[in-house]
C-alpha cells in the first residue's frame, strides 16, 4: 500500500505532516539503508537474548495495532508497515527503526539495562519514531531547504555572470548563512521535538503492551549519567532534564487516564509543566491514582480482577 491509500492525518497526533518525498523512493531507500547495516554485522535472532528482542518487539507491535483497529486506523499500517526485527552482535549502544517498521537493536545497548522494561521502552520509542514519520518529515524539511539554497546559488552566478559580482559574493554569503541558520533553527529544534514526542508515545505503547513503565525515568537518568547531553542548544536532542521531567508528566498522564481512543495521544509535542522539571525524585509526587486501568483498552478494573469485562484482557 503507498501511503497515497491511507488518510493523510497521523493517527497518533491527528495531525497532517509535512511531506514532499516520493513515498516509493524513500521507502527504498530506506530498506537498502536497513540491509546493508544488517549485513555488516553477525546476527543474534536465534540467541536467548535475540528471542526476547523478537518477543518485547512482538509485544509492541500487537499493542499498536490492537489500538489502531480500536480507532479504526488500521490502514496506517495494513500493508504499509513491513515489521522486522534483527539483534546484531556490536557494541554500539543504539536501536532504531527505520521507516516502513525495520527494527534494529545493537547488543551494546543492552548491557546498560537492567530490565526488559527497559528494552520495552527502548523499542517503543524508536518504533514511535518511525510512526509518527519523523524521518519522512525530516526528508522533507531537508529536501525543501536544499532546492531553496539551490535556487538562491544559481540567482548569485546569474548576478555575476551580469557583472554585479560584490552582488553575487554577498547573495552567496547569504545563502550559506542562512543554510546554517535553517539547520540550527529549524531542522535541528524540529528533532529535539521529534524526541520527546518519541519519549511520550514509546511511554504509552510500552504500557499498553504490558510493561512496567514506571521506572523509566530512572533509568533514562542512570543512562545520561554516562551519555550526558547538558544542554539542547544546537542539538538534535533535548537535555536530559527536559526528556525526564516529560517522561514523569506523561507518566502521570498515563496512570490517571482511563480513556486512550477517543482523541489523538499526541495532539501536541509535550513540554512538561514547571511542577515536573522540579521535581528531582519521582517519589516527591503522586503517579498513580486510586483506580486500576486495563492495559489494552483503558477500562477501569477493579483491584484483583484477572479479566477486563470491556475487552476480555488478561489482567
Amino acid at each position: 500500500m503507498s501511503k497515497d491509500d491511507r488518510s493523510s492525518l497521523n493517527p497518533f497526533t491527528g495531525k497532517k505532516h509535512y511531506d514532499s518525498v516520493n513515498d516509493d523512493e524513500f521507502l527504498q531507500q530506506s530498506y537498502n539503508a536497513y540491509y546493508n547495516e544488517v549485513n555488516n554485522y553477525q546476527i543474534m535472532d536465534n540467541t536467548e537474548i535475540g528471542q526476547q528482542v523478537i518477543k518485547v518487539s512482538s509485544d509492541l507491535i500487537i499493542a499498536i495495532e490492537n489500538y489502531l483497529q480500536r480507532i479504526g486506523r488500521y490502514d496506517y499500517v495494513d500493508g504499509y508497515y513491513d515489521w522486522e526485527v534483527h539483534l546484531l552482535n556490536t557494541n554500539i549502544e543504539n536501536a532504531c527503526c527505520f521507516p516502513g517498521g525495520k527494527i534494529i537493536v545493537y547488543r551494546g545497548i543492552l548491557d546498560v539495562m537492567e530490565s526488559v522494561d527497559e528494552l520495552a521502552f527502548v523499542l517503543g520509542h524508536e518504533i514511535s519514531h518511525a510512526l509518527l514519520d519523523h524521518s519522512r518529515t525530516q526528508a522533507s524539511v531537508n529536501k525543501t531547504k536544499n532546492t531553496v539554497a539551490q535556487a538562491s546559488w544559481i540567482g548569485s552566478l546569474a548576478l555575476d555572470m551580469m557583472g554585479m559580482h560584490g552582488a553575487g559574493d554577498l547573495a552567496r554569503a547569504a545563502v550559506n548563512v542562512a543554510d546554517m541558520g535553517s539547520d540550527f533553527f529549524l531542522t535541528r529544534p524540529w528533532g529535539r521535538d521529534q524526541e520527546l514526542e518519541a519519549d511520550k508515545l514509546g511511554l504509552i505503547f510500552t504500557y499498553m503492551a504490558g510493561y512496567n513503565v514506571e521506572n523509566i525515568p530512572a533509568f533514562w537518568q542512570r543512562f545520561s549519567n554516562n551519555n550526558s547531553n547538558s544542554s539542547d542548544f544546537l542539538s538534535s536532542h533535548p537535555s536530559d532534564e527536559k526528556r525526564i521531567a516529560v517522561m514523569r508528566e506523561s507518566l502521570y498522564e498515563i496512570y490517571n487516564t482511563n480513556d486512550f481512543y477517543s482523541r489523538p495521544l499526541l495532539p501536541e509535542t509535550p513540554k512538561a509543566k514547571k511542577h515536573f522539571n522540579e521535581n528531582n525524585n519521582a517519589t516527591n509526587y503522586q503517579i498513580r491514582s486510586n483506580n486500576h486501568y486495563c492495559t489494552q483498552c483503558g477500562n477501569p478494573v477493579k483491584e484483583g480482577d484477572n479479566f477486563c469485562i470491556n475487552c476480555g484482557s488478561k489482567l
